[in-house]
């Protein structure tokens, strides 16, 4: 009787979606091949172009900077994108125009190899282009499905995942060759045109989609309560002042005096719970982002020979992608289920928990190799492969545990808010990483974490999260949202 109602399940996926898989495929692989050499090209070309040795260490400290503060605006604009896309314009006039704006921006990168302030300017682009079609392409990828083939759904967004990781190894193994073999104009403009095939081939998809329109401005959001909420504490901090009584517990007094509905109320209060973990996610982060950055610098002084073959110290993170795919079924139906059977319950929180810890000795390995360094040495690159394994081991853990727990612990309307403030917990990451680096470039108060202590100053704080980490988690409380009824209030 239910099928009949709900009409005959499809076995064929959208026809929008071969568009959006072209699309993020191109796109990705614009992303990881521009990240891929940024940090060794900003050295060469523009901070050191005579390789200096005296002004190495500043001129790695200047690519550092510039590469994070890159990626922090990369991952601060999914908030902005997804704020126009679900109250303005909708996804697909966002991911449009904003795909637009992306390729000229590569355009600009592609022919500013000579040109600082342009390079910068295209650098800006992106990362804002980036960022603002990142919170809707996998949203809008939802929204081709109905209760038709929701079936496919799951099956669906695996096939996005292995578009993202396939884009970035490709990427990340051609774009060094060719910047090593043509020059950097080469090596920024394939991007560029992989960036240009992307926006055609969204276009060409325009009469396929479903496009779900935009919401409007809703009063009951989590900003707006939020605003709220920090009246109501200054109120209640006045009324302490004054000793006068407090009738209601907080929330309810928020939810009488500004009229939300206490639906709305949960859904914030989850968020808040969340944010109570995700507050350990921007250190993860800033170690974690050094892979693409600091260690790329890294590989330039290791003993690159792999089986024989010389590989290019920018084609080192490849292994970054490639472990992180191939972990995750080991992990899933393998490591998780062998705890279970030796009677340790496995929860997202000690996930999380064990992702921090590894994400430590992933950089006390890099800190090691980084002290051969530092006394003339040149280990081999295997070690630096160890730790982008650890490091994949770690990512498994903590990224997508916390996914995991934010779906399951917020209510289906605070899901989308959800998504975009852990991805501006990468952006906090990526800028402190940005300020230590300055400091270090302009001799400010890190200048003396240099060499092998820069690596074992964050060693010493994620040490510090790590401890905090066991504290919090003990006490958190927990309400999970799975089968339950998101019903109106």
């Amino acid at each position: 009787m239910s099928e009949i109602l709900s009409g005959p399940k499809k076995t064929g996926m959208p026809k929008a979606v071969p568009y959006i898989i072209g699309n993020e495929a191109a796109e990705r692989f614009s992303f990881y091949g521009i990240r891929s050499i940024m940090s060794t090209f900003l050295v060469a070309q523009f901070f050191n172009p005579t390789m200096n040795p005296m002004l190495q260490g500043i001129a790695e400290a200047k690519s550092n900077e510039m590469v994070h503060l890159f990626v922090t605006l990369a991952y601060f604009m999914p908030l902005v994108g997804g704020i126009l896309a679900d109250w303005f314009f909708g996804k697909y006039k966002v991911i449009l125009y904003v795909s637009i704006l992306y390729a000229v921006g590569n355009l600009v990168l592609a022919f500013s190899t000579h040109n600082l302030t342009f390079f910068s300017i295209g650098l800006v682009v992106i990362a804002a282009a980036a960022g603002g079609i990142k919170s809707c392409v996998s949203a809008n990828v939802g929204d081709q499905f109905d209760k038709s083939n929701e079936h496919l759904l799951s099956k669906m967004y695996g096939w996005f995942y292995f578009t993202i990781n396939t884009g970035s190894i490709v990427s990340t193994l051609l774009i060094p060759i060719v910047y090593n073999k043509y020059g950097p104009e080469w090596a920024f403009g394939i991007p560029g045109i992989l960036m240009c095939l992307a926006t055609l081939i969204f276009w060409m998809g325009r009469k396929k989609y479903v496009r779900v329109p935009p919401s409007g401005t809703k009063r009951e959001n989590f900003m707006v309560i939020s605003f709220f909420a920090l009246i109501q504490l200054f109120n209640n901090a006045v009324n302490k002042l004054f000793r006068k009584k407090i009738i209601r517990p907080f929330w309810e007094e928020l939810s009488q005096r500004r009229n939300f509905s206490a639906k709305s109320i949960d859904g914030v209060q989850a968020v808040y719970r969340i944010l109570m973990i995700f507050a350990f996610t921007p250190i993860f982060w800033a170690l974690w982002d050094q892979n693409l950055a600091e260690w790329v610098l890294q590989a330039k002084k290791l003993d690159l020979t792999i089986f024989g073959y010389q590989l290019f110290a920018e084609q080192i993170q490849t292994f970054n992608p490639i472990f992180l795919v191939s972990m995750i079924p080991v992990m899933t139906y393998g490591v998780f289920p062998l705890l279970e059977k030796m009677g340790l319950k496995v929860t997202p929180l000690k996930k999380i928990g064990a992702g921090l810890l590894l994400t430590g000795i992933t950089f006390v390995i890099i800190a090691l190799i980084q002290e051969s360094i530092d006394k003339g040495g040149r280990p081999s690159v295997w070690w630096q492969i160890l730790a982008y394994l650890v490091l994949a081991i770690a990512e498994i853990l903590v990224s997508i545990t916390c996914l995991e727990y934010a779906y399951t612990h917020s209510p289906k309307s605070m899901k989308s808010t959800m998504s975009a403030l852990y991805l501006l917990g990468i952006s906090v990451g990526n800028y402190f990483d940005s300020l230590v680096n300055r400091s270090i470039a302009h001799n400010g108060f890190f200048a003396q974490y240099t060499g092998a202590r820069y690596y074992w100053l964050f060693i010493g704080i994620i040490s510090a999260f790590f401890v905090l980490y066991l504290f919090v988690a003990k006490r958190l409380p927990e309400k999970s949202y799975v089968g339950l009824e998101d019903t109106p209030s």
